[in-house]
């Protein structure tokens, strides 16, 4: 396209916070790439660190902080251009504002999701959604389309590429980081929402561009092909038939409905560490997430006793079921088979040291948090909501932590990855327990401990609640905080998203009409 920035500028239409010489926007990109391979940076990073890294290139680069908007955008672009290279085509959202249609003469319709272009040919927009179409892209003509965000989620789309102007982007940042796809964004180079245009040649260089050379873990996928794992059938290899009584209620009992989200950790970190498909994953990594189930599922038939709770997945517990000594022995004959299924793990010996290793500190460490919390409600004694937390770090984050090292250690990671694993773990462990004592909580009697029993020392419950979700924040916002110390960004993206699905932490948004200052 021709780019005739001096007659844009003088009618003053150019966008507010964008470099009207184009040779201090390309200037700008590059300066950008050289801060990011000189600072490490990995995708995806927060919109307050993407400010900080953008005000310190615009000042090296001898650019105004009134670019800073600008710069952002571009420097997340950077971050995420080869993870985009990687999604095939069939697999990416092409997202344009439909401010780029002919304002005169479009015959386009316009129903809930957006333009349905005619390809009258009379704008940039035939152009692009013809070459994208060809690609393999789905294409939507709408701004912040609320169908976005569920595309997403449903494993359609693994990589968007939009064009949008700068205000728009700042306001969808959260949800592209929290989504944790690679997505790169073109700024429009005009302002005014009528006859607008951006850089073409850039928006068709990513638009075509395609080095796989890896695989993105996909939430989705992964979810179905780890219950696939659980299929009684599928579990019937693993479970030895010399197991008698014992071995047959613990493999009913692994079967039983769960969230699975321990082997799916377990899994993903692996395929996300690797570039490995889901649906290609070695069996060596399949019998490690059965073994991580196998620990979890003997801790629920513990504590159910421990707790005389009598529900599980809606159904009688095991222990109501068959009664506590066969509870508690399928309970003792799962953890032997998580063992049994580590041991005989088909890697290098040093590598099945480390992962038994790995799991035994775990297991003794929620021993310890277990432990604690039974001695807490054997004394009827107020417990700070210090020491709730500190026991929550024992019982619940171990969990986190022996999934994703195990399948961390299955693919090579190094010790600072796992230490990174750690930390994200207790993060992680006690966000998660905080949210299910907000859902499950219902009165100051609970039987378990809880985060909740322990505010309402001298609060009212709606102070105690309030509380409880400022601690929640504080500690999700750790748990972002510890993706820094991830120094691979297949990795660094699949555990961001795994903190979108446990915290569900943004909203969807609506289209970009639907939007104004007042509902901010």
């Amino acid at each position: 396209m021709s780019d005739d920035v001096t007659a844009i500028s003088e009618q003053g239409d150019f966008c507010v916070g964008v470099p009207v010489d184009r040779q201090d926007r390309l200037r700008l990109r590059e300066c950008l790439r050289n801060y990011i391979a000189d600072n490490q940076l990995i995708a995806p990073v927060s919109l307050s660190d993407l400010k900080k890294h953008a005000s310190q290139v615009l000042k090296q680069s001898d650019l105004g902080e009134d670019y800073q908007p600008y710069a952002v955008v571009l420097l997340n672009n950077e971050l995420w251009r080869d993870g985009l290279m990687k999604i095939p085509f069939d697999k990416r959202l092409l997202l344009l504002p439909q401010c780029l249609k002919h304002s005169q003469s479009c015959p386009a319709e316009i129903d809930h999701l957006g333009l349905i272009c005619k390809h009258c040919g009379r704008c940039v927009i035939d152009r692009m959604t013809r070459r994208a179409e060809e690609l393999g892209y789905a294409v939507l003509i709408a701004e912040g389309s609320p169908v976005v965000m569920a595309m997403i989620e449903s494993g359609q789309v693994q990589a968007t590429l939009g064009v949008s102007c700068l205000s728009v982007l700042e306001r969808v940042f959260p949800y592209m980081e929290a989504a944790a796809v690679p997505g790169v964004a073109i700024p429009l180079l005009k302002d005014g929402c009528v006859d607008t245009f951006f850089d073409e040649d850039w928006l068709m260089e990513l638009l075509e561009a395609y080095q796989p050379d890896g695989a993105v873990a996909d939430l989705t996928r992964l979810k179905q092909t780890v219950a696939d794992w659980f299929e009684s059938e599928a579990l019937g290899e693993y479970f030895e038939s010399t197991g008698g009584h014992a071995g047959q209620v613990a493999a009913d009992w692994l079967a039983q409905a769960g969230k699975r989200y321990r082997p799916m950790l377990a899994a993903g970190v692996y395929a996300s560490l690797t570039g490995t498909a889901v649906d290609e994953l070695p069996e060596k990594v399949k019998k490690a997430a059965v073994a991580v189930e196998c620990f979890h599922k003997a801790s629920l038939v513990h504590d159910d006793i421990e707790d005389a709770d009598d529900q599980r997945y809606d159904k009688p517990t095991l222990h109501v079921k068959e009664g506590i000594p066969i509870a508690l022995n399928a309970g003792d004959y799962l953890i032997g088979q998580g063992y049994r299924l580590l041991a005989e793990l088909d890697c290098e010996n040093a590598q099945k040291v480390e992962i038994l290793k790995v799991a035994a500190d775990g297991h003794r460490l929620l021993c310890v948090g277990q432990g604690e919390e039974l001695a807490t409600m054997a004394s009827a004694q107020p417990i700070s909501a210090e020491k709730v937390l500190e026991i929550f770090s024992q019982k619940t984050s171990p969990a986190f932590a022996v999934a994703l090292k195990i399948g961390a250690i299955l693919a090579g990671a190094d010790a600072s990855m796992l230490k990174a694993l750690d930390t994200y773990s207790e993060a992680i462990g006690i966000a998660y327990q905080i949210r299910d004592d907000l859902h499950d909580w219902q009165d100051a009697q609970t039987k378990q401990l809880s985060i909740i029993s322990s505010l309402m020392q001298g609060r009212t419950a709606e102070e105690a609640f309030a509380q409880a979700r400022r601690l929640l924040k504080v500690n999700r916002q750790a748990t972002l905080l510890s993706l820094d110390a991830v120094a691979q960004s297949g990795c660094k993206a699949f555990l961001r998203r795994v903190i979108t699905k446990l915290f569900d932490g943004t909203e969807r948004m609506g289209c970009c009409d639907e939007y104004s200052p007042e509902s901010d």
